[in-house]
């Protein structure tokens, strides 16, 4: 091995600066620096190209990791980002929000030797958007035409993936959304602090190059009826995500001041595009607000709550620390910013005067094995104490809402709602209708962001498959 091979132990792990807390907790902007060329070229040559890169098995679309990393690490930005967009159609929004400290960094072999994994996330980011504001741009001139059309019901991660896809593979792409902008969640659910939207509008005009068509404030079953999608497209993929919130059942949980976590970062999102000051309902000034869930949704509205003003923000957690399933990286930002958390504690009823909330009465637990291998929280008998609260944001985690016009054109569901897809007979992502595919959150339930963009890339790959069987192509579209 040359000793190029052991520049690792020459360059630390770094990564970008970010705001002062101080600072950032005044606005919404993105809290993390960009690398200067040479800080990116130089945390990319920290990686030993192991052999076995347990990075790409970790990530959920296998990116070829060391392989861009080596380019960026030359200089070559154009073929790194031509190399990420193979795997992976919108790099830079996971670089911004996957939580790669459970992913690819935490496979990272030197994270595994106490070195301090590859910074991959912040790479990938810094590459993807200086390629585009260079002019780099995917280069579809030796696509042909197939003549197909496809209709994309849902403009979030899922849908813009697998119009990516299908552009590439030289068939129309019409997508869907009953908002005003692209994105879904990554528009109006996650912060402007984690994804600047300006990110998700650059996505656009990029998909938009590539030949994609957007019809935004059109929402399928209200504007235009499923079955007219069936008759003039020779597929349909559906990705709706998952908008319904999980009801915890608590007592008390119609008090004013008690939010669901949605529909609270959703408001909150908007009157930002609206570039509007916060209404009553919004204005947390002086407030002490309790939030429910250990998740990425929650740190998300931990986080909001302290621009919002809030006095204190407290996060109530049943289990501890380690078996949070949100992102390490934003506990940590929660905890700079203020956050108090306080694990392993069950809520059990939401308390109030004159129709207000005014605390929060949760019970200690302890942590006993579940049949699962993951700890299961117990309640402690007479450990029951009151927290006090001006504002409780509830983020128990969401479920999947299909439109009604899954049933009435045979989309299977399981149980939970959830649309059910291939299976004996079917192609991957594929529903029991034959012209219609799904995925990400409407097919998993509440997820991360990468396996949406994974699922849409997936259900494009069999779209074109079933596609380029001529003898489906036309019978398709009067299956109706």
């Amino acid at each position: 091995m040359s000793s190029k091979d052991f520049r690792f132990l020459e360059i630390p792990r770094q990564t970008p600066r970010t705001v002062p807390v101080a600072v950032r907790v005044l606005g919404y902007g993105e809290i993390s620096g960009d690398f200067a060329p040479p800080e990116a070229a130089a945390q990319s040559e920290r990686c030993i190209d192991c052999g076995n890169p347990y990075c790409e098995h970790a990530c959920p679309v296998h990116n070829y990791i060391p392989n861009w990393l080596k380019l960026v690490q030359d200089g070559r930005l154009f073929e790194a980002a031509t190399l990420m967009h193979e795997t992976n159609p919108l790099p830079e929004i996971c670089g911004r929000v996957c939580p790669q400290d459970r992913l690819c960094e935490g496979a990272c072999t030197l994270e595994q030797g106490d070195f301090g994994a590859v910074t991959i996330g912040s790479v990938e980011r810094w590459a993807t958007d200086e390629a585009i504001r260079q002019g780099w741009r995917p280069d579809l001139s030796r696509v042909k035409d197939t003549g197909a059309r496809v209709a994309i019901v849902g403009a979030g991660p899922a849908g813009l993936s697998c119009a990516d896809r299908l552009r590439r593979a030289g068939i129309a792409a019409d997508v869907f959304d009953r908002q005003h902008e692209i994105g879904g969640l990554l528009t109006f659910g996650i912060p402007p602090f984690k994804l600047d939207k300006a990110i998700v509008r650059t996505r656009r005009m990029v998909l938009e190059g590539m030949g994609v068509t957007f019809h935004l404030g059109v929402e399928i079953g209200r504007d235009i009826a499923f079955e007219d999608l069936l008759a003039d497209y020779d597929a349909v993929f559906v990705g709706t995500g998952a908008y319904t919130y999980v009801d915890g059942q608590l007592e008390g949980r119609d008090l004013a001041g008690v939010h669901d976590a949605l529909p609270f970062l959703i408001g909150n999102t908007e009157r930002l595009l609206r570039d509007e000051e916060p209404s009553a309902e919004y204005d947390l000034a002086g407030k002490h607000v309790v939030v429910l869930g250990g998740g990425d949704t929650g740190m998300d509205c931990n986080r909001t709550a302290i621009r919002l003003g809030a006095a204190s923000v407290t996060c109530v957690y049943r289990r501890d620390e380690p078996s949070m399933p949100g992102s390490r990286r934003e506990v940590g930002y929660s905890r700079e910013e203020g956050v108090r958390f306080l694990f392993q504690r069950q809520p059990m009823a939401l308390l109030g005067e004159d129709g207000r909330i005014t605390a929060v009465r949760v019970v200690e637990t302890q942590l006993v094995a579940g049949l699962d291998g993951r700890p299961r929280p117990q309640n402690i008998e007479g450990s029951e104490t009151d927290l006090p609260a001006d504002v409780v944001i509830q983020a128990f985690g969401f479920q999947p809402s299909p439109p009604d016009w899954c049933d009435a054109f045979g989309i299977e569901r399981d149980h939970s709602g959830r649309i059910t897809v291939g299976g004996e007979g079917r192609l991957p992502l594929q529903t029991s209708h034959p012209q219609v595919f799904a995925g990400g959150d409407n097919v998993r339930g509440a997820d991360l962001v990468v396996r949406a963009v994974y699922d849409g890339r997936e259900a494009a790959a069999s779209i074109v498959r079933l596609l380029a069987t001529a003898k489906h192509t036309a019978p398709l579209r009067q299956a109706v």
